[in-house]
């Protein structure tokens, strides 16, 4: 292969290539992330604070997942390829706006109503109690405005996504972490605990404004208007997003029961857990979600053209580039334990944080191949089978955390979630090729 060749299979514009923008990205936002986990728990190192500030974005999210994100992530990359592939700018502009604005609308109606009704449902949703349950209701809110901002950025981004220009797309994480980060340094001194909350307010509008640019860079005379609620595509967007929305609700359902869970035993458990998976989170990020994320356009482009065969080399390139990365991954994330764990603050806790780090780093491979899987069944329109595995995923999870809690403590969580990735990967899996058969027939 000459130099040009091999050169060529790294352009943003193919698989190879977008997957390295968007895996150089992540591990830059999940170094930021490490960094802000770090001046959190040096901040505030009774743990209490950062418990309540991790816990306080699980309604928002479990919203804005639901509402939002089911309909972003399975059925705007493909509605959006099938008129890029053909072209069709202008048909793409109106289908984005429509989408935010319904999408808007839709959740800062229930963001109003949640943030009326918070201080009476947050003591069943976590056992903190006193100045920690206030925090904890005032700190929601505010993670109700930050994923209000989100609905525009998400949907900015799935565009970005669709006609592969990854470079802001993966920034903008990045610069929403710092937000937080500076927040923590220089607005604790005079706010207080809501420095890094504001600071994380902040992040995200940075994080919106970036991607609105970059969109308009992009499209020519791109303007978002509400007057386009109305589109021909959002009856297909309807069918394809209701799967997802219990998907995506059980897995935030399930995050937010692990944080009830674990506020309820000792001290610093919610920080403990969350940190842990966030380490985890980097390798199944750099690999798992950057890889997916670039393969989904070019696998609904496939999809849309019925080019099965081109379709099935995206997967298995995808699933070999996977194993080659997330297996060594793992390994290399439980042998640092220790490292770990003194980089954010933690090792005073750690035993039982390697003991939840090794749980969680022999997911690394089965939920990056999920996240491909997942977005193979997307491109081919197709959201139920997926979202059958997903909820079985989350209940099976949930399950064994509330089971074991009580006699192995927080290592149950961990525990419980790699069970359940496995199992939504073997039957992902198996039942993906009778789809591809009936999707990829002769109409």
């Amino acid at each position: 292969m000459r130099a040009r060749d091999l050169f060529d299979q790294f352009r943003q514009g193919r698989i190879l290539g977008g997957a390295l923008v968007l895996a150089v990205m992540q591990f830059g936002a999940s170094l930021m992330g490490l960094i802000r986990d770090r001046m959190l728990a040096s901040t505030f190192p009774g743990l209490d604070t950062v418990d309540v500030y991790i816990a306080s974005f699980r309604p928002s999210d479990l919203c804005f997942q639901m509402m939002i994100m089911a309909g972003f992530s399975v059925a705007l990359v493909p509605l959006l390829a099938t008129y890029h592939a053909d072209k069709k700018t202008k048909q793409m502009q109106e289908l984005l706006n429509a989408v935010i604005g319904i999408a808007s609308l839709t959740f800062g109606v229930f963001a109003i109503i949640l943030s009326i009704v918070l201080p009476w449902v947050a003591p069943f949703l976590v056992g903190f109690e006193g100045e920690s349950l206030e925090l904890y209701i005032n700190f929601a809110r505010l993670a109700l405005v930050t994923n209000f901002l989100f609905v525009f950025g998400n949907a900015f981004g799935q565009y970005l996504i669709t006609i592969q220009r990854y470079w802001i797309y993966g920034l903008t994480p990045m610069l929403y972490t710092l937000g937080t980060i500076l927040g923590t340094v220089y607005l604790t001194p005079v706010y207080g605990a809501y420095g890094p909350m504001i600071g994380t307010l902040a992040g995200a509008v940075v994080y919106v404004m970036l991607r609105g640019a970059s969109v308009y860079s992009q499209v020519s005379g791109f303007r978002f208007q509400f007057s386009g609620l109305f589109h021909s595509d959002l009856k297909e967007f309807y069918r394809l997003m209701w799967p997802r929305m219990l998907a995506l609700g059980t897995l935030q359902l399930e995050l937010l029961l692990f944080d009830t869970v674990a506020s309820g035993l000792d001290a610093g458990s919610v920080t403990i857990n969350a940190y842990t998976r966030n380490f985890q989170a980097v390798a199944v990020g750099v690999a798992g979600i950057a890889l997916a994320q670039s393969a989904f356009s070019l696998l609904s482009q496939a999809a849309s053209k019925k080019e099965k065969k081109r379709y099935y080399i995206y997967l298995r390139k995808g699933i070999s580039i996977l194993l080659f990365l997330t297996i060594p991954g793992s390994i290399t994330l439980v042998l640092i334990a220790p490292i770990a764990a003194k980089l954010v603050s933690l090792s005073h806790v750690l035993p039982i944080f390697t003991l939840c780090l090794i749980a969680y780093a022999i997911s690394i491979p089965f939920e990056s191949i999920n996240h491909l899987l997942l977005r193979a069944f997307y491109a081919t329109r197709h959201t139920i089978t997926p979202a059958i595995f997903s909820v079985s995923n989350g209940i099976v999870a949930i399950v064994v955390a509330w089971v074991f809690a009580p006699s192995i403590g927080v290592l149950a969580i961990p525990v419980g979630f790699t069970i359940g990735q496995v199992l939504q990967m073997i039957g992902l899996g198996i039942l993906l090729p009778r789809r591809v058969t009936t999707s990829f027939s002769p109409a």
